[in-house]
């Protein structure tokens, strides 16, 4: 069997209009479908990280960008339109941006940079992040604080 990458992604949402309006007019995804499920409580935690009690980063979707320059154009696109973003982050074999959507879901746009580490270097803990690194919120606000002008170690 040949993977052909996700075939869809679910979100739930306390407002379809406003987390429509993000996915397809900001990032500029194409709707496929958008179902609606009757009988949910009117009032619940859509972000999965708040929900779980983890960090913003823990669970994220990340989409690929092609190359560096790209990564920085839709930061400037994603800032342009009002979504507040991480600067650039390096980590090595990968730059990242990191933000939300209106759900609170992180979400991240991403560029190979080099080769990806190798299985085993991975799987032993030779890449490793703080805790601190993955609580998203604190970094958009030191953004949003300096103008959007501090480097992150995310």
């Amino acid at each position: 069997m040949t993977h052909r990458g996700f075939s869809h992604i679910g979100l739930s949402t306390l407002d379809l209009d406003k987390t429509r309006a993000f996915y397809e007019g900001v990032l500029g995804f194409k709707p496929v479908v958008a179902d609606t499920i009757t009988n949910v409580p009117a009032k619940y935690d859509a972000g999965i990280n708040r929900g779980l009690g983890v960090p913003a980063g823990f669970y994220h979707f990340a989409f690929e960008t092609n190359s560096a320059p790209a990564l920085t154009k839709k930061r400037d696109e994603l800032r342009a339109k009002g979504v507040e973003t991480t600067e650039i982050v390096d980590h090595g074999w990968a730059r990242s941006i990191y933000f939300k959507d209106p759900n609170g879901i992180s979400l991240e746009y991403c560029c190979i940079i080099g080769g990806r580490p190798d299985g085993g270097e991975m799987m032993h803990g030779q890449f490793t992040v703080p805790r601190a690194a993955l609580e998203l919120t604190d970094t958009l606000t030191k953004a949003r604080s300096t103008g959007n002008r501090v480097k992150t170690g995310v």
